[in-house]
């Protein structure tokens, strides 16, 4: 019985009744007990129950679903979820997939309707615990707020915390810039990025050290700790802190906020018209590009900005804005030209295939050194316990040698596992010839009559990288999918083969 661990804790380990160690010692401990059990694999945690997205857990869902053990054990059942919903609905994936279930500390056997019934009841428990201890948790934080406390999170720029006191107290260093980085905004008008500017000119940084970017700046302007005020679950509750900004001034700079449209709850959300988001990369700070505008008196200008520059400044990266306009319609003719040319095409093709077979061997070649290591191990492992048993040698003299053979079998087996996985997935990334003719076609009709999501996509699927060292130097990477049928699938326009049949 091949068994896989999973341990949790949902905080640090200082403060937890049973440690990560803990927890894997008696699991450990129970395997061992069990007589034909070896242990392949372990899984760990450290976040709240309350979710199923967690590393170890994902890990080892994907590791059962691959057959690589046969049993999951865990301490407790609520170190796998504390949501009864969780919990079957791991239960049930793990059924499906042929994997046992057991918890070493209540014996039940999920293999009954009996013993499934008392897991879910486990799993009730376990969700009624989490949840008072919640609703606790947060009736002592809503009385803290009610007397103007601090109830944890980020400290504003301007405020250290009081631990002993649980209040927001004045930061000698910092907060003397709060009143000028409003009376810039509302007296002298200046904008979120050009006082970022100013500060990050006078040497000033941030709460991390950072330079101060146009986003630190409104979080300083929309923050009302600064009158004094502290927000706990939707409500804003006079604060036992000094304001550091005049009420008066905050609300004009308020009002300016929503007048600039930077007042977030304003924003109408549209889709973005970008269509190289996250496919452009600045050849100077080797940061992303993003997508950015600017309002003209009859039109809407569009462009892409290095990220350094548009967070930073100019001091930042010098990199040029690019129009989104005329940088889209370049990389759209330049990938139909590219896909158009039948020889380079091909060439790419025939370079994938060589490169894949060229990798074949290696993996190979580990996969048979793997089988032979496991094979002398085991070998090895066979005659220590042959002679143990028939008492040639004792306890003393081999304990600690099986036990080491033991591990470095288990680390074997577990690599043979993650190579046959490696050839299974270069099986999968097989190249597949494409249809030139066809290709370039459906290409065509997506790029020039398709909406924006298909080409959005089918760039993101054939564009690896468009590095941006200038206005006039712009070098874009194109690759070679490994199905273009099924990239090019639902993009296509319904007028792109056929006539549209009438309602």
């Amino acid at each position: 019985m091949r068994v896989a661990t999973y341990t949790r804790i949902s905080t640090d380990e200082e403060h937890q009744p049973y440690s990560l160690e803990a927890q894997a010692t008696r699991l450990d401990s129970y395997a061992a007990s069990q007589g034909d059990w070896e242990l392949v694999r372990r899984f760990s945690d450290q976040t709240s129950g309350a979710k199923l997205e967690r590393p170890g857990l994902q890990r080892a869902m994907l590791e059962a679903k691959a057959k690589r053990f046969d049993l999951l054990l865990v301490y407790r059942v609520d170190r796998l979820s504390r949501s009864v919903r969780g919990l079957a609905h791991v239960l049930e994936e793990l059924d499906a997939y042929g994997v046992a279930f057991r918890s070493a500390t209540e014996p039940f056997d999920t293999g009954t309707p009996a013993g499934r019934m008392m897991v879910q009841m486990l799993g009730v428990f376990a969700e009624f615990e989490r949840a008072t201890i919640s609703d606790r948790v947060i009736a002592g934080m809503e009385r803290k707020a009610a007397r103007g406390g601090w109830c944890g999170g980020q400290r504003p720029f301007g405020y250290a915390v009081d631990r002993d006191r649980d209040c927001l107290v004045v930061k000698d260093d910092e907060a003397p810039l709060i009143p000028v980085i409003f009376r810039l905004y509302t007296e002298d008008r200046l904008g979120a990025n050009a006082i970022a500017a100013c500060l990050n000119e006078r040497g000033h940084r941030t709460r991390q050290g950072r330079p101060w970017s146009h986003m630190s700046v409104l979080t300083v302007l929309r923050n009302r700790a600064y009158v004094g005020e502290i927000f706990f679950r939707g409500v804003h509750r006079k604060a036992s802190h000094p304001g550091l900004v005049d009420p008066d001034l905050f609300e004009r700079a308020q009002a300016i906020l929503v007048e600039r449209g930077e007042n977030r709850g304003k924003r109408r959300s549209n889709p973005s018209p970008y269509l190289l988001s996250g496919l452009l990369r600045c050849g100077f700070c080797h940061r992303h590009y993003v997508g950015a505008a600017a309002n003209g008196r009859s039109a809407r200008y569009t462009y892409y900005v290095c990220f350094s520059r548009q967070r930073y400044g100019r001091q930042a990266c010098e990199a040029e804005r690019l129009p989104a306009d005329d940088l889209h319609e370049a990389i759209l003719d330049a990938l139909e030209r590219t896909y158009s040319d039948g020889e380079l095409v091909e060439e790419a093709f025939r370079q994938a295939v060589a490169r894949l077979k060229a990798g074949k061997p290696s993996l190979a070649d580990e996969l048979d050194a793997a089988e032979a290591e496991i094979g002398r191990m085991e070998l090895a492992l066979d005659r220590y316990l042959t002679a143990f048993e028939s008492g040639s040698l004792s306890e003393a003299a081999c304990g600690q040698r099986v036990k080491s053979l033991s591990e470095k079998l288990m680390e074997l087996r577990c690599r043979r596992y993650d190579l046959h996985d490696l050839a299974n997935e270069e099986r999968a990334a097989q190249p597949i010839e494409p249809d030139l003719e066809d290709l370039a076609g459906r290409l065509h009709d997506v790029l020039r009559e398709g909406d924006d999501r298909g080409r959005k996509a089918l760039l993101k699927a054939l564009v690896h990288e468009v590095r941006v060292v200038g206005r006039r130097d712009i070098r874009p990477t194109f690759r070679l999918p490994s199905d273009p049928v099924r990239i090019l699938d639902g993009l296509v326009v319904p007028t792109g083969f056929e006539p549209v049949s009438p309602p």
